[in-house]
């Protein structure tokens, strides 16, 4: 039964940390341009972060070590540095857009800006880190981002072509706008490849006393609660084409983005949607500041933990305040949600060898797994994704000057 809790508990998580500020908006934008063309990035992209997450939580259950601790042991300090740099760099990009997400939720309501908001939110999510647990902090979020669900329902109320959706899940060339096409499928990629992602869940491994016993539950649950969390995504790709194609092809405004439910389901879709997308950000931006703080912690050697108090382990507590200070200043600047979200989708992605390949590498010393380590299946995955980041490093930046965004 306790198997069965943790299961149930780790497939809520995966599913309810999904679909946040990132997918949402990479994917209505595709959804509009290009109607289904783009479900087999968010297909790729889902794929890619189980994988991902498998492996990061097997290294943590196995070696009791996180990801980052292995990181800065296996390949010294000064390469661990570079890696390091660049996943505070764009947590720290995706962490303000998700405080905008939430703040341009509280806006939809309230009728006042945005950034008038993004410090007020910025302090309930440090409130919230320094007087609660981990266990908490994962579960609360994770529980109430299970209104994600209501995209499903309005992907089937719209009655879009399934046949059409069905072909979009593999990859064509675009009819029009090249660069757009591509940029798009860049930022999705990035959106849900996060590497925040599964240095989160491999810290969480060992805040949660995972073991090499846990391995099997670790595989279930990173593998079919993306794959949930990734078919959300394509529901709102589904109904972006419903609601927004032909007559609107793009979506670069805050505003239009309630019409993904007000649309199918009137006033009450308006509200599920602020609903929706204050409640998902608001989970990423708590889990986001953690892992700014663990990164940190684990890359100095610092004591961490979210389950003991704050004194226990002050300069990580003092790290999650600090950025959620600075996230929070950032958006209070008014800089547009939409905007900062894109730049820092596609910075994501460029960041992504960073990391994908030292994961490769140490999930392949048995030194470290023992005889958890990858086998080939797991080896050609990583590896797959490990040459698809490279490629996104080298993609990011062209698109970008081809207007692509």
């Amino acid at each position: 039964m306790k198997k069965a809790g943790e299961l149930a508990l780790g497939l809520v998580t995966s599913i309810g940390g999904f679909l946040e500020i990132g997918s949402l908006s990479t994917s209505a934008q595709a959804g509009a341009a290009f109607h289904y063309q783009l479900a087999w990035a968010i297909l790729l992209g889902t794929i890619g972060l189980g994988v991902l997450m498998e492996g990061a939580g097997r290294l943590a259950a196995v070696s009791r070590r996180t990801f980052a601790d292995q990181l800065r042991e296996r390949f010294g300090v000064r390469f661990f540095s570079v890696p390091l740099l660049a996943v505070l760099i764009v947590s720290f990009l995706v962490l303000a857009s998700e405080i905008g997400g939430v703040s341009l939720a509280l806006q939809l309501v309230t009728h006042t800006e945005a950034r008038w908001w993004a410090l007020p939110v910025a302090f309930v999510a440090w409130l919230l880190l320094w007087r609660h647990s981990f266990t908490l902090v994962e579960q609360g979020t994770a529980g109430l981002g299970l209104i994600t669900v209501i995209f499903g329902v309005a992907a089937v109320a719209t009655h879009p072509e399934w046949g059409h959706v069905t072909r979009g899940l593999l990859p064509s060339m675009p009819r029009h706008e090249p660069a757009h096409y591509w940029y798009l499928a860049v930022s999705i990629l990035g959106a849900a490849i996060s590497p925040y992602l599964f240095i989160f869940y491999s810290s969480g491994v060992i805040e949660d006393k995972w073991t090499a016993d846990d391995v099997g539950l670790n595989r279930v649950v990173a593998v079919l609660g993306n794959l949930f969390g990734g078919l959300l995504a394509i529901c709102v790709l589904i109904v972006a084409a419903r609601v927004f194609a032909p007559h609107v092809t793009s979506v670069d405004q805050p505003e239009q983005l309630p019409l993904l439910l007000s649309t199918p389901f009137g006033r009450t879709g308006f509200i599920l949607f602020v609903l929706t997308l204050g409640i998902t950000c608001f989970g990423a931006t708590v889990e986001i500041a953690l892992t700014i703080a663990y990164s940190l912690a684990q890359g100095f050697g610092w004591q961490w933990s979210e389950n003991e108090e704050p004194g226990c382990n002050a300069r990580f507590a003092s790290a999650y305040s600090l950025a959620l200070l600075l996230g929070g200043g950032l958006m209070a600047t008014g800089i547009g949600v939409l905007t900062l979200t894109n730049i820092s989708m596609m910075i994501t992605a460029a960041s992504l060898p960073l990391t994908v390949v030292p994961l490769l590498v140490l999930l392949n010393d048995r030194q470290v797994m023992n005889h958890q380590s990858n086998g080939w299946v797991a080896n050609a995955s990583l590896g797959a994704f490990a040459i698809l980041s490279v490629v996104l490093l080298l993609a990011a930046l062209p698109l970008q000057l081809m207007g692509g965004g």
